[in-house]
């Protein structure tokens, strides 16, 4: 197994530890979640980054590092809205456009088609995780109030959250465009 593939396993991995100390209400534990995930998000950029440049890319990583993406994403995202932290039907949405994509594809597997994932689709990865962080970070569970920059924090993560949204609806739209002779298939 290469390197970019073991950098997709330990984000995997890195998932558990990140929704136990999350579900933590202490400070610390927060710190400590938030630093989990972001160290998770990092391994998303170094995998794809280090399989391109060594020419390492494999029908693992093109199936798995979207996978792990969407675990990943995921969990914050269900999270964040226990939490309160962010509106349930965006949770909602954004785990509709997933489940439809990540249930795509393992149709076009058993096809014998490996679908990896588009620009539109790695953006809309980009957000949501930069999203999510933002919320972890700017929006406090004990309120707005008791956020890191009060009302400007809130709104800003709120701003990216909703970016987020629009290029997962946007992206999903985009993913079964490209490929509806897959759709013709089925």
């Amino acid at each position: 197994m290469n390197l970019p593939n073991k950098l997709t396993l330990l984000r995997v991995c890195l998932i558990p530890f990140f929704v136990v100390f999350a579900r933590m209400s202490p400070l610390w534990a927060q710190l400590v979640a938030l630093a989990i995930y972001a160290a998770a998000c990092i391994t998303d950029a170094l995998d794809g980054h280090i399989a391109r440049s060594r020419n390492l890319i494999t029908d693992f990583g093109k199936f798995m590092d979207p996978i792990a993406d969407k675990l990943l994403v995921m969990s914050a995202l269900i999270v964040l809205t226990a939490q309160g932290r962010m509106p349930d039907w965006v949770c909602i949405l954004m785990l509709a456009r997933e489940f439809l994509v990540s249930g795509f594809r393992l149709v076009a597997v058993e096809n014998g088609r490996v679908i990896a994932a588009g620009p539109l689709g790695k953006l809309k990865t980009v957000f949501q995780m930069a999203a999510t962080i933002a919320l972890m970070l700017l929006v406090s569970v004990n309120g707005p109030e008791a956020s890191l920059l009060g009302r400007a924090g809130v709104v800003f993560a709120n701003v990216l959250m909703y970016i987020a949204l629009v290029l997962t609806v946007v992206s999903g739209a985009d993913y079964l465009i490209r490929n509806r002779d897959c759709i013709r298939d089925m």
